[in-house]
C-alpha cells in the first residue's frame, strides 16, 4: 500500500485537509473495482459527460445522487433469472450490484442521466457564481477628483 503522508504539509498549511482527502479518495479509487467501466468526456470549456457500461440494467435498476462534492452511481442487481433448463451455456454478462463514486469539483452540477443501449450518460457542468467570477473594473481617464470613502477629510486653514 502506498499511503501519503500529510504531515509536513498540516505542520504549515491551514485549510488543506479537504486536499488530503481527495488524493486519498483517487488513491482508493484507483485500488478499488472496476466494474461498471466507464468513460469521462470533456464536451465543452464546461461540460462533461460521464458515460457507463451497465448492460442488463434498467433505469430502475440505477440511481445516481450528488452530494457534498461526490456523484455516486449505484445499480442494483437484478433478481435472479428461473432456471433456463440449460439453455444458457456461458454467462458472461455481467448483472451484479454495484456502485461507483466520483469526486467532483466544485460548481459542478449534474444537468441530467440518460440510460440509452446498455450505456448510462451523466451530464454535468460547471456553474460558476456570478460573485465568484472574475470581473473587470473600468478605469476612468481625466481630471476627476478621486474619492475614496473612510479617507480622513483634509481641514481647511
Amino acid at each position: 500500500m502506498n499511503a501519503l503522508d500529510f504531515s509536513p504539509l498540516f505542520r504549515s498549511a491551514i485549510g488543506f485537509d479537504r486536499m488530503a482527502r481527495l488524493v486519498e479518495t483517487a488513491r482508493a479509487a484507483a485500488e478499488g473495482p472496476s466494474y461498471p467501466p466507464y468513460n469521462i468526456e470533456k464536451t465543452g470549456e464546461d461540460s462533461y459527460v460521464l458515460t457507463m457500461a451497465v448492460a442488463g440494467f434498467g433505469p430502475d435498476d440505477i440511481e445516481v445522487t450528488a452530494h457534498d462534492n461526490t456523484l455516486t452511481v449505484a445499480g442494483k442487481a437484478a433478481p435472479p433469472a428461473p432456471q433456463d433448463n440449460g439453455r444458457v451455456l456461458y454467462r458472461g454478462i455481467a448483472g451484479r450490484a454495484f456502485e461507483r463514486r466520483f469526486v467532483l469539483a466544485d460548481h459542478i452540477v449534474i444537468e441530467g442521466a440518460q440510460l440509452e443501449h446498455g450505456l448510462l450518460h451523466v451530464a454535468l457542468r460547471r456553474q460558476v457564481p456570478e460573485a465568484l467570477k472574475p470581473r473587470r473594473i473600468a478605469i476612468q481617464a481625466g481630471n476627476a477628483p478621486r474619492v475614496l470613502e473612510n479617507a480622513p477629510q483634509a481641514q481647511a486653514a
